[in-house]
């Protein structure tokens, strides 16, 4: 079984069109049946017409998950094929969704199709933005607006220091967990705190500095060890300042760079590990993985999100 929200933009549609927008492997003839059957339930209640729903119901679609999960195609993904991109969290206002490395996140990274494309065309959502972005080879949790309204308050959220960012990856080497500042995060989680200067240069280069010099900006990231194996380091990470590829040229600065990395790593190093098949690493092993929001007031749009946390678990390419 698979929930949604309807939200405003399938306002007024007939149910069956509605699933199929949302779950773009469904096919028309799957929720005809599932309506034959009343396995389709609008606010709880089974229904078998092809009704139109209204914003803010909630649809449950009672059919197998391999329906769900099939490709374009029709036929079932094999368990190595990958999506896009799965719904972590949806209102009709905000979309949350754990993206796959690979993909990017808007255009100007890349030629193809990105993730806000596909949001736009696969969910509906024509006025779809991001909310922050991800490099194309992070996988994991982003943040999409689902209209004007939403998007600003998102943005004010975030320069506000309303959402803590969190993420979790693979370093190379046995990285000490006191390498920078002991400090109390707000969920009273203990981590580090590095800190240091970050220079961005004209072609996108970006190079860490211990000591500021001109046109540097500061940068300040959390971090806390979670575990050590095989010669890597799983670390947990919070970004206090988002500047360009801080996690990832921080930790390389430091000394122990992230597996797969083939900028600020070495890929003499990277190539010594190894998938679970024997084939070489793909991405880099960083994941965005959790968003904590704080108290949001009661007049925003993102109200339903206050204190609420999101976290997933990252997909490395090699056994940890």
């Amino acid at each position: 079984m698979r929930s949604f929200i309807v939200i405003p933009s399938l306002d007024g549609e007939h149910v069956v069109k509605a699933c199929t927008t949302q779950f773009p492997s469904l096919k028309s003839s799957d929720v005809y049946r599932a309506l034959k059957k009343k396995d389709i339930r609008i606010d709880g209640k089974r229904t078998s017409s092809d009704v139109k729903v209204v914003k803010g119901q909630e649809i449950q679609v009672w059919l197998p998950d391999e329906l769900f999960e099939r490709d374009a195609a029709g036929s079932a993904s094999s368990s190595e094929s990958r999506k896009d991109y799965k719904v972590v969290y949806r209102d009709d206002n905000i979309l949350i969704v754990n993206k796959r490395q690979g993909l990017a996140v808007h255009s100007g990274a890349t030629t193809g199709e990105t993730l806000i494309d596909i949001v736009r065309r696969g969910d509906g959502l024509r006025d779809a933005e991001l909310v922050h972005r991800i490099d194309m080879n992070t996988g994991g949790l982003i943040m999409i607006a689902c209209g004007k309204e939403a998007l600003e308050d998102a943005v004010k959220l975030f320069r506000e220091k309303g959402v803590i960012k969190r993420y979790r990856c693979l370093v190379v080497g046995k990285i000490p967990s006191d390498l920078g500042e002991p400090v109390v995060c707000r969920d009273e989680a203990l981590m580090s705190e590095v800190t240091g200067f970050l220079e961005k240069t004209r072609d996108g280069k970006v190079y860490i500095h211990d000591t500021k010099k001109e046109g540097d900006l500061p940068i300040a990231t959390r971090y806390r060890v979670l575990g050590y194996k095989d010669g890597l380091s799983e670390i947990e990470c919070e970004l206090i300042t988002g500047r360009t590829h801080q996690i990832r040229a921080q930790f390389a600065h430091l000394g122990f760079p992230i597996l797969g990395d083939g900028n600020y790593g070495r890929n003499q190093v990277n190539l010594s590990f190894r998938r679970e098949d024997g084939s070489k690493i793909r991405y880099q092993q960083l994941w965005s993985t959790g968003l904590l929001f704080g108290k949001i007031p009661a007049d925003s749009s993102l109200r339903e999100l206050s204190g609420r946390k999101f976290s997933i678990e990252p997909d490395y390419e090699v056994k940890f």
